[in-house]
């Protein structure tokens, strides 16, 4: 059984690390936070104090961050990942990060003796815990082979991509998606409000009808009828996901002229103190913008 040192317990983290060490697999555990790693130890975690001692025996090496500074700091840090991991391990990261890093980094782990992963995944806490993510895959064919019992215990669609930032582009691609879809969808809910439509009778039409999509039911079944806005996923972060993807875009020599303005209707929400709050908060913004609220009748 290999040995997996994981770092970074947060929302996705802390889920996929537990399903690990429910599933028998020896795992060491490390958050800067480190009251955030005591329930794992619970169940059976090892304690890390520092980076090193996470990675120092470990065959395979999870990282899950925020963002993407985060990760190059974690695994090029003068007491990072690259200097601490024995030769062999495998490094596989979930942040959702640029591909030009995701090249950058197996790179450097080639040029270490190490292999690295970009492994971004997409299904929310829900699919963290429940072991249904949608895990994004590039790096070296066979470093990906070694990694598959891990992987496979974490998501319930694993798709290998090829190369080095392969996963980082699928993942981008889908987070173009999750952020025009989730503007789109508030758009239409602020609209039909500000006509008087009942936004729960509105949601029954289009949640049956050609505008229905996952995001207007992820928003309105777990958000915005109930108007909770504590995260799932932050606001911040689809901001940091949608600025990505536009260069992504770009590059591919497309105008990324959709995806330009959600960044600066997130980016709007964000300077009204709506970040830390999950991704359909970005209603809140448009509901002061318009005057209209969004609420059950």
């Amino acid at each position: 059984m290999k040995h997996i040192g994981f770092i970074g317990m947060g929302v996705m983290g802390s889920r996929m690390a537990a399903r690990l060490i429910k599933a028998g697999f020896s795992v060491t555990v490390y958050n800067r936070t480190a009251s955030k790693i005591e329930p794992l130890v619970q169940l059976g975690a090892s304690r890390a104090e520092t980076i090193r001692e996470a990675v120092a025996g470990a065959d395979i090496i999870c990282t899950c961050l925020s963002m993407p500074e985060d990760v190059r700091q974690l695994y090029t840090g003068e007491q990072g990942i690259f200097e601490g991991a024995k030769p062999g391990a495998v490094c596989m990261d979930f942040t959702t990060v640029g591909r030009d890093l995701s090249v950058q980094l197996a790179e450097e782990a080639n040029a270490r003796q190490l292999a690295f992963l970009d492994t971004p995944m997409s299904g929310g806490p829900e699919g963290a815990a429940q072991g249904t993510l949608t895990i994004m895959v590039g790096g070296r064919a066979e470093a990906y082979e070694v990694c598959l019992p891990v992987l496979r215990q974490l998501g319930a669609n694993v798709q290998y991509l090829g190369p080095a930032g392969m996963g980082s582009v699928a993942k981008l691609i889908n987070q173009y998606l999750v952020a025009v879809h989730t503007l789109a969808a508030t758009e239409a809910l602020v609209t039909g409000s500000a006509y008087g439509i009942d936004p729960e009778q509105l949601y029954q039409i289009l949640s049956t009808s050609y505008g229905d999509s996952k995001m207007l039911r992820r928003h309105m079944e777990q958000h915005v009828l109930e108007r909770n806005f504590e995260p799932g996923g932050a606001l911040k972060y689809l901001l940091k996901d949608i600025r990505l993807a536009n260069q992504l875009v770009a590059g591919a020599g497309l105008e990324a002229s959709t995806g330009q303005h959600v960044e600066a209707v997130l980016q709007r929400a964000d300077e009204q103190h709506f970040g830390d709050k999950d991704m359909s908060a970005v209603l809140l913004s448009l509901e002061l913008l318009t005057g209209v609220k969004v609420e059950k009748k």
